[in-house]
């Protein structure tokens, strides 16, 4: 055989008895096409004879069984030929005009390349069931080794497809194993480096080759014979044979035949001292002998990243000299893939982290309002978006809701996100109202850059008022879902996006009733290629009302469930875009459950608080708290009289905690430090620290407030 032609010649490859259709033995049927048809079997290539002698026809003189006893063919003139030179390897061009892949079939698309059974140009088959290369006694419907090149050619490019389809570690190994047993080996045993490095990265430490998957003809193919495994194949043979886990030693058998990259025999010296360290002793005595393993190294793009093992039973004819570039083309292509799938993992990590660290890990917990969200990517190869949802504790018990969509699916548009989401939870800090907040948005996205348009919906719901202050950048409307079941889209001015500049937003403040649910999203859950948004908004509108009707009129859906119930409004294949959904249940808080107080700046208004608050605390029942509350209120506010200049207010809130709010018209904070012996004040919020559940104080436009809260029984 010709050297160049080699190099293009991988594999050799077994083809079904004639007549009797093969069976996967995954369970599948594989039905042989027709011979093709040949209408004039003189056109076939002669085969040419080495002593020069006369030309043969391909189909003139078969040997019989008992003639073919090696891998060499007896011409009917005495002469010797090598199985190379017989019709199925003769060059193209040389003796006749016809061409020999004239009859040479197609094979099916993406799958095990079939040939028809007899032909012109191929022997017909021994009656006896003896294969007419290797002398064996096939049984029937057994495979039997067909060594045409195209059909090398065939499996390697079918088999190279299968691996390079697989877009994450476990799809590109389970690729190499199914393309290659059993049509290339019986088994196959598949280790990787343990850790896998990614990209670049230089590893560190020994070098550790972990057994990441194994692959083999299921027991019923199995039940003539075959190599030993070391324990009963209970569930699988294959488990005893290899180890679990390997050190590669510096300098050992196992690290060279590792460096050489080149697959190897196992019947050779280094590969057989190799076996034991990588099988384990036992495992390598179960490796059958001869030239039916191959030990095939995985070089990746820097370095090996692992090795492949194929083996066959004794029964079958061992590997050739030309299966060791089929497995040295399997183990680069099945390399590289393992390459680029860590490379994708680690790109999909980062995204996944990024979009949750860009996002809330956990939301607060806010008085008056019970919380859910959900987010969903817009597909599993763009993982990461411009969506984002919050909500932001305000002074006064209110709580900001907050939903926006920067446009886009990239790391930018999240990098953007994440931009906007921080100067929304700084502006809201500010106690600064709605539409203020989405003016500053605005500037902000436009010093961001041009192209970076976003939407966003920023609503504060006081649960004192019960009421909801609303403002719109474009945003889809918030539906309000009612006690009874009516559910409603809120009309809400919509406003231009933010980024695009020179805009006004307003803002529309509304009812909001203890028991109802405000639903805040993003336009992938009601717009998609099948219908608009305003359909979607419908469709929304119409599924919360269903759903409040499984509960009754008097029970509101649980907030988790409804969210559940949202999604799955959502066909197959239905959806663009990321999603974002926040759902706000209002429980508000009852008037009765608030005390409010103005108190003039003045020396007597810290006594006068302390009374306030004694008799609420014995209207609600909560007298055992009344020495700490008294001297907490006491305290701060002496700290808000004493600079302020306007009216100074308390108000105490009843909820699971009892919260005190003391207010005033001076924007500094107070600061916690440690007073000194000498000094006669400085104490008060160090008693506060000590005593409270929580304290904290936040400025607003006119001024601050100091909260702090107690637990009650």
């Amino acid at each position: 055989m010709d050297s160049t032609r080699v190099t293009e010649q991988p594999t050799s490859f077994e083809r079904p008895q004639p007549g009797v259709d093969p069976v996967d033995p995954r369970g599948a049927l594989l039905h042989t096409p027709p011979p093709a048809h040949v209408p004039d079997a003189d056109a076939a290539l002669p085969v040419q004879s080495r002593s020069g002698g006369e030309s043969t026809a391909p189909g003139a003189a078969t040997p019989g069984p008992s003639e073919t006893t090696s891998p060499e063919t007896v011409t009917p003139d005495g002469a010797d030929h090598d199985a190379a030179t017989g019709p199925e390897h003769s060059q193209p061009g040389a003796g006749q005009d016809a061409e020999p892949d004239a009859h040479r079939p197609r094979p099916a698309p993406e799958g095990i390349p079939v040939q028809p059974a007899a032909g012109p140009d191929r022997p017909a088959p021994a009656p006896d069931g003896q294969e007419r290369r290797t002398g064996q006694v096939s049984r029937p419907g057994r495979p039997t080794p067909m060594r045409r090149d195209g059909d090398r050619l065939r499996f390697v490019g079918a088999a190279t497809r299968r691996i390079a389809r697989g877009i994450d570690l476990d799809e590109i190994v389970m690729g190499l194993c199914r393309a290659t047993v059993p049509t290339f080996s019986d088994a196959i045993l598949v280790y990787l480096r343990d850790p896998l490095p990614v990209g670049d990265e230089r590893p560190t430490g020994p070098l550790m080759l972990r057994l990441r998957r194994t692959d083999r003809i299921p027991p019923e193919r199995d039940t003539e014979g075959g190599f030993t495994p070391v324990a009963p194949p209970e569930p699988n043979e294959l488990d005893s044979v290899g180890a679990e886990l390997c050190t590669v030693r510096p300098g050992s058998a196992l690290a060279e035949v590792l460096r050489g990259v080149r697959p190897v025999f196992t019947d050779g010296a280094a590969a057989r001292a190799a076996l034991p360290e990588l099988l384990g002793e036992d495992g390598a005595c179960a490796v059958p002998e001869g030239q039916r393993a191959i030990l095939a190294p995985l070089r990746g793009r820097r370095r090996v990243i692992g090795a492949a093992l194929f083996l066959r039973r004794p029964e079958r004819i061992p590997f050739e000299a030309d299966d060791l570039l089929v497995a040295a083309q399997l183990a680069t292509h099945s390399a590289l893939g393992i390459d680029k799938a860590v490379l994708y993992g680690r790109e999909a990590y980062i995204a996944d982290e990024l979009q949750r660290t860009m996002l809330p890990e956990h939301l607060p917990r806010c008085t008056g309002v019970r919380l859910a969200t959900r987010y969903l990517p817009a597909a599993e190869t763009a993982r990461v978006g411009g969506d984002w949802y919050d909500a932001i504790p305000l002074p006064g018990s209110r709580v900001a809701l907050v939903v926006g969509d920067v446009m886009g699916h990239s790391m930018t548009s999240a990098a953007i996100m994440g931009q906007l989401r921080t100067t929304a939870q700084t502006l809201a800090g500010l106690d600064l109202p709605p539409q203020e907040v989405l003016h500053h948005l605005d500037e902000q996205a436009q010093r961001l850059g041009v192209d970076r348009m976003a939407t966003c919906l920023y609503a504060v719901y006081d649960p004192v008022s019960h009421r909801i202050t609303i403002a719109n950048a474009g945003h889809p409307p918030p539906v309000l879902l009612h006690l009874g079941g009516r559910a409603e889209v809120l009309r809400v001015p919509a406003g231009a996006p933010i980024g695009v500049g020179g805009v006004d937003f307003e803002a529309v403040e509304l009812d909001a009733p203890a028991g109802a649910t405000l639903l805040l999203y993003t336009d992938g859950l009601v717009e998609s290629r099948l219908r608009d948004v305003w359909t979607g908004i419908e469709q929304l509108r119409e599924k919360l009302a269903a759903t409040a009707q499984l509960t009754g009129p008097d029970h509101p859906p649980p907030l988790e469930a409804l969210c559940d119930e949202v999604l799955d409004m959502l066909g197959p294949g239905d959806r663009d875009d990321d999603i974002a959904l926040l759902a706000a249940r209002f429980d508000g808080i009852a008037p009765n459950d608030v005390a409010y107080w103005f108190l003039e700046p003045e020396d007597a208004a810290p006594g006068r608080a302390r009374r306030l608050a004694r008799r609420a605390l014995a209207r609600w029942d909560l007298e055992e708290l009344s020495d700490s509350v008294e001297l907490l209120v006491s305290e701060v506010v002496t700290n808000a009289v004493r600079y302020a200049t306007r009216p100074v207010t308390l108000r105490l809130l009843r909820t699971d905690v009892l919260r005190c709010e003391v207010g005033d018209d001076v924007p500094q904070l107070p600061r916690l430090r440690q007073a000194r012996a000498t000094d006669e004040g400085g104490r008060g919020l160090y008693l506060v620290n000590r005593l409270a559940r929580r304290w904290g104080a936040t400025r607003l436009s006119t001024g601050k407030v100091v909260w702090f809260e107690l637990n009650h029984g």
